[in-house]
């Protein structure tokens, strides 16, 4: 959209009205990952998806809620407030001029979500019951195919998404400091925090932890392993939440049930 006109982006509402909105993060993942690991997945997720079927992605928000990585020089956090008035704001601006379909594509996997949920949740309820909102997410979109792609417990700047980053991003992964460290979720969490994040998980509890405590327990900021990283773990990973988010958009166009209805 930050390329089009405003007259091109009319044109585009007079048969179409479905909008992509990328939200990633900026904080440390790893010896190996980039600070804008979450920016990036969010904003080649939805402009690949939109590129394939022909619908509008917005500029990225690069800022989530990360002050559980503060403890690492680089990472950028808003408060979860911050980031559900900024979500709500875009969201506003683009259901005024027509966009009745609008679709959060978060990058930085779970934690950004209890804010973008109750941000939408709260305007279909309360202002924009005409408009469908959705919000997607990998950590989701891909859990059939995770599994079969990854070959060792995916966390936070593991093998899947820095593969992700690889095959997209070239350049950006230090391959030379892939590391095979990671967090004893055991000894840490005792127990109760899963060590996968597309794979079993015990019956458990949200621990919540600071970034000074982070850095105690994962001096590297590594998760799990990242040893494992490829472009073809990456290419099918990418591949496969790209073909979901374009069924999404499928479905969006023809859905005429309760939800948005009034709009057609």
């Amino acid at each position: 959209m930050q390329d089009l006109t405003w007259e091109e982006v009319e044109s585009y509402l007079e048969h179409d009205r479905i909008a992509f909105v990328p939200i990633g993060a900026t904080e440390q993942h790893g010896p190996a990952g980039p600070l804008g690991v979450d920016a990036y997945v969010a904003i080649t997720l939805a402009e690949d998806a939109a590129q394939r079927s022909n619908v509008l992605c917005t500029p990225p928000i690069w800022f989530g809620d990360s002050s559980h990585h503060s403890g690492f020089p680089g990472t950028i956090s808003v408060r979860t407030e911050t980031l559900m008035l900024l979500v709500r704001d875009v969201c506003r601006s683009l259901a005024r001029h027509g966009f009745n379909r609008i679709v959060l594509i978060n990058g930085h996997k779970g934690s950004n979500l209890p804010g973008l949920i109750s941000s939408v949740r709260a305007l279909h309820e309360e202002e924009y019951p005409g408009v469908v909102f959705a919000v997607a997410d990998p950590l989701h979109l891909s859990r059939s195919a995770s599994p079969t792609i990854k070959e060792t417990n995916e966390h936070h700047a593991g093998e899947l998404e820095l593969s992700h980053i690889l095959h997209r991003f070239p350049g950006l992964i230090r391959m030379d400091r892939l590391t095979d460290e990671g967090v004893d979720f055991q000894e840490v969490f005792g127990g109760f925090v899963g060590n996968d994040l597309f794979g079993p998980a015990p019956d458990g509890v949200e621990i919540m932890w600071s970034g000074d405590e982070q850095r105690a327990f994962t001096p590297t900021g590594s998760f799990s392993s990242s040893m494992g990283t490829t472009d073809a773990k990456g290419k099918a990973y990418h591949d496969h939440i790209v073909g979901r988010l374009c069924e999404l958009v499928d479905w969006l166009r023809q859905y005429d049930g309760p939800i948005g209805a009034t709009d057609g």
